[in-house]
């Protein structure tokens, strides 16, 4: 039925099978599966739709895909609620129609004007829209926000992005180039590291090379300090959001010093340099060693101290518990990765259903808790801390020896990987195809926050509006992740 495969193993693209479109569905939408990728290539007059299907339970991923006879097909999203936003994407580039389709509005503005659509409108006495965005007041990306309320009741929010599409996948097709780590670097500036790491593992199974042990390191090493500045970074807004100023003032700092410990490992506050294919660009000596377990566990005595302040706090309660709940089915049916689906109860993380590079031998034990609320969501952070902090001081203990990169060859033609990463907001997922010349045909980005931004729109129903800018911290999704 389906091709399956590991994460980042590259198979000949003749081998994934071409199944009729009923059989596909029934892929798509199996019990117990989930979808990391679904898109549409262009195959002469037609439109093949390729999935990566994930088994979280058996790590595996499947891959199939189908050959669409016309411009038109049955849409998947009312037996599968997490390909919505996928089959409008498809719709956006290709122009396949999902017949069915219970909302196809623009997700990139690709085929239209840039934020001209219909809006959803709920109609009665005194109900009434409040819009924010694209423009906000402060230097964040852009992002419209559209609310429908009763005074301060919010009965639905409609999330409309795409000011910012780059146009970064059309870009890679050709590639590799020059330009390649650049755009993987910038896909979503506060995931550097997640993100080139998925590409670099698609480029060194492509061309058959392995990575030495002390880079699988360093890469992990990178991976966490990333998570850390972030968490970090986020616990410290959820605090502001709420005018609680001692953790809001204390973790603003203590992000930065995360943040300069990812400058010691490679001279770059963001991880830029770092991850190459092959390996790293970057090796550390013991000096720096000792330097960064020593401010490592500094920066964790500081952020503990901090968090600790939140959580005994009652008035912060008062305001995270029972706030923005996504139950676990509603989870489940979106699809949600990363801290937003482990904060529903959902068991789910690359780096232990998934595992690759260093995350193969040694495991992080996963984070989660079950009231799905701006609580849940803040302390799965706090736990994520601390265990990113364990992972990192063992790792430097027992750095191995030995080369930290390989030159990577040419890659093989006529070939298909996808690539998994836990980056800090959840699951990346990357997919390459190389052409007869073992150049890029097709690459397919998938961020943490495409599977996340309607598990907002989720968390807002039934609140009062003055929590959203709580909940959206909560999440604390990416614009430019999403439009690349």
């Amino acid at each position: 039925m389906s091709l399956v495969v590991r994460t980042g193993q590259a198979v000949p693209i003749e081998n994934v099978p071409s199944l009729a479109f009923g059989d596909f569905r029934q892929l798509v939408t199996s019990p117990g599966k989930r979808v990391s990728a679904l898109f549409g290539r262009a195959r002469g007059e037609r439109v093949e739709l390729v999935a990566v299907v994930a088994t979280d339970r058996k790590g595996t991923l499947e891959i199939a895909t189908t050959a669409l006879e016309g411009k038109a097909y049955p849409s998947m999203t009312l037996d599968r609620p997490q390909v919505h936003l996928f089959e409008r994407e498809i719709f956006e580039q290709c122009g396949a129609l999902p017949e069915g389709h219970p909302w196809l509005k623009p997700v990139r503005f690709e085929r239209s004007p840039v934020g001209v659509m219909d809006f959803y409108r709920v109609e009665g006495d005194e109900v009434h829209e409040v819009a924010v965005g694209p423009v906000h007041a402060g230097v964040i990306e852009p992002g419209h926000f559209r609310f429908q309320c009763h005074g301060e009741h919010v009965f639905h929010l409609e999330i409309s992005l795409g000011y910012q599409h780059r146009g970064v996948e059309r870009a890679l097709v050709g590639g590799p180039t020059k330009r390649t780590i650049p755009y993987m670097e910038t896909l979503s500036g506060d995931t550097t590291v997640g993100h080139t790491m998925a590409h670099c593992h698609l480029v060194e199974a492509l061309a058959g090379s392995r990575v030495p042990a002390r880079a699988h390191v360093l890469r992990g090493i990178g991976l966490e300090l990333e998570r850390l500045a972030n968490h970090t970074g986020g616990l410290g807004a959820l605090a502001g959001d709420i005018g609680f100023l001692p953790t809001a003032s204390f973790c603003g700092r203590l992000r930065g010093d995360f943040l300069n410990l990812s400058a010691v490992l490679c001279g770059n506050r963001f991880g830029r340099g770092l991850v190459r294919p092959g390996g790293v660009a970057f090796d550390i000596e013991d000096r720096h060693r000792t330097e960064i377990q020593t401010r490592l566990a500094a920066a964790l005595r500081d952020v503990g101290a901090s968090v600790e302040l939140l959580w005994n706090s009652a008035s912060v309660q008062a305001r995270f518990e029972g706030t923005g709940i996504v139950s676990m089915e509603v989870a489940e049916a979106l699809g949600l990765v990363g801290v937003a689906a482990r904060a529903c109860g959902i068991d789910r993380d690359v780096r232990h259903d998934h595992p690759s590079g260093i995350f193969r031998m040694s495991h992080i034990p996963v984070s989660a808790w079950t009231t799905g609320d701006v609580f849940a969501r803040a302390f799965v952070r706090w736990l994520e801390i601390q265990r990113s902090c364990a992972f990192i001081s063992e790792q430097l203990d027992g750095l191995p020896s030995g080369a930290i990169r390989r030159d990577c060859g040419a890659l093989a033609p006529n070939r298909i990987c996808a690539s998994l990463v836990e980056g800090w907001r959840g699951e990346i997922c990357h997919v390459a195809i190389t052409d007869e010349a073992g150049r890029f045909a097709g690459y397919k980005v998938v961020d943490p926050s495409f599977h996340n931004w309607t598990g907002l729109a989720m968390a807002l129903r039934d609140q009062q509006i003055s929590d959203f800018p709580l909940c959206n911290k909560s999440f604390d999704l990416s614009y430019c992740g999403h439009d690349l």
